[in-house]
């Protein structure tokens, strides 16, 4: 894992907080989270394919929902 992108450096006069934010916000700009929940347990191969599959069904379902006419309402 790289944490070379994710430096923070502190302004004159700046509190803590405000640079925590900052941090947090740049973690999770770069997807570093995501991917240490991801390897904590191991995902099989199957499991992989089929929730993919759901979300591309799901994002596919999205879309045309969003293509459709509103009911109409009399």
């Amino acid at each position: 894992m790289k944490l070379q992108g994710n430096t923070v450096y502190s302004k004159d006069n700046e509190p803590f907080e405000k640079l925590m934010r900052r941090f947090k916000k740049k973690v999770q700009d770069s997807g570093l989270l995501q991917d240490l929940t991801k390897k904590e347990f191991y995902e099989k191969p199957t499991s992989v394919k089929k929730r993919k599959k759901s979300a591309a069904k799901n994002r596919w379902l999205k879309e045309l929902s969003k293509q459709q006419l509103p009911k109409r309402m009399f």
